[in-house]
């Protein structure tokens, strides 16, 4: 691989799953920001938002996405607030591809509802928030380089198929050796 694969989108939209899956079809290793995150702090994302506040998480998440796209090529998922901060859309843009895992609202619903482990959602009306942060963030998702559609009913090998035919598309060469 010439470049990172950086899976960017809403909770729930799958990057961790695809992300594995195609480290393991491209035999390159698999980094999840918010799992180094809970692994460095010793601590849960629920509990650093708790205790520190999102400013003070979202500050941790770059440098971590930072440290992980400096190690070399592989498969990087993002937390769903990373692609946000413009300084992380250009450290992803110098260093890998983007590929935005773009689901609707029912299907994210259905995939996030029952877990507690979303902080933003920890409001009266879950999927009201859920409904919103989609809306606010899909334009910013959108500047992702590469977008596919994930759906409800669609494996994860049917997802991984599509976001590597994606790449190929977008440009064959990132999949290529050096």
């Amino acid at each position: 691989m010439r470049r990172n694969i950086v899976l960017i989108g809403m909770m729930g939209a799958g990057k961790t799953a695809i992300g594995g899956e195609l480290a393991r079809r491209l035999r390159r290793p698999f980094s999840d920001t918010d799992a180094e995150i809970e692994r460095a702090a010793a601590m849960t994302i629920p509990e650093i938002f708790a205790r520190d506040g999102e400013e003070f998480f979202r500050a941790r998440e770059s440098e971590v996405l930072n440290r992980v796209l400096a190690s070399g090529r592989g498969i990087v998922s993002t937390g769903g607030g990373a692609w946000l901060r413009p300084e992380n859309r250009a450290r992803i843009g110098e260093e890998g591809v983007s590929v935005w895992l773009d689901c609707d609202l029912e299907t994210l619903w259905h995939r996030v509802r029952h877990r507690p482990t979303r902080p933003l959602l920890q409001t009266p009306d879950p999927r009201g928030t859920l409904e919103r942060l989609l809306a606010e963030r899909s334009p910013v998702y959108a500047l992702a380089d590469i977008r596919v559609p994930a759906q409800r009913g669609d494996s994860i090998e049917q997802t991984a198929d599509r976001v590597l035919d994606a790449i190929r598309t977008h440009d064959p060469a990132i999949l290529e050796g050096k």
